[in-house]
């Protein structure tokens, strides 16, 4: 090897480790901070994976609680707070204060019920729509169930409107919801005799594209 190539060799190792010396540091900052980042993120993610099975086990003694008609099974509900689970276990605790003839808790339990998922949403307001209707306040019921979509909902929606006297459009809800369901759906049996009450006839079912 020449002289020259050692020389060469001999000054890029001594660049190399002046880099270091001057940069050393931010190096191993950086590093160290991927890796309390990592970490960081490994204990959130077990911790959410433990609070997931936390609120899961609740959910499930709630609704054993129930179940049961165990007393402190309105306590246990409240204590899910918001969210999926508390808003799932309300729906079933206002079930059975429906079969206990309890309509008026029942009714409070799913007002007080606060979900962001459109869906449960929904079954919320249709089912605490049918208790106000019975309970002489379809006008309230009305409110819940005016942009309905679904056709359980815009039948929910025709029996407030029926309610009320409003005859034309408790027909247009009915037919509505007729068109939206099967020849072969059992609700669409019930539906008819509906729309025959108020003066309507059988509408087609909506053709499916």
């Amino acid at each position: 090897m020449a002289i020259d190539d050692l020389l060469d060799e001999h000054e890029q190792s001594e660049r190399v480790l002046q880099w270091l010396r001057n940069n050393g540091a931010g190096l191993i900052g950086g590093i160290a901070l991927g890796l309390a980042a990592i970490g960081g993120w490994k204990w959130w993610e077990h911790r959410g994976e433990q609070q997931g099975m936390e609120n899961a086990s609740h959910y499930q003694a709630a609704l054993d609680a129930i179940a049961s008609k165990d007393k402190q099974a309105e306590a246990k509900v409240k204590a899910l707070g918001g969210g999926t689970y508390g808003a799932l276990a309300s729906l079933e605790l206002a079930r059975m204060q429906v079969d206990a003839k309890q309509n008026d808790a029942a009714i409070a339990t799913l007002r007080g019920i606060k979900v962001e998922d459109p869906a449960i949403a929904q079954i919320v307001n249709q089912r605490l729509a049918r208790l106000l209707i019975e309970a002489k306040q379809a006008d309230a019921a009305l409110k819940l169930v005016n942009n309905a979509a679904s056709p359980s909902a815009i039948e929910v929606r025709g029996d407030a409107q029926f309610a009320l006297g409003q005859l034309e459009q408790a027909r247009a809800s009915y037919s509505q919801a007729m068109t939206k369901l099967d020849v072969a759906s059992p609700q669409r049996r019930l539906l008819e005799l509906k729309l025959t009450e108020v003066g309507g006839t059988s509408a087609k079912p909506e053709a499916k594209s």
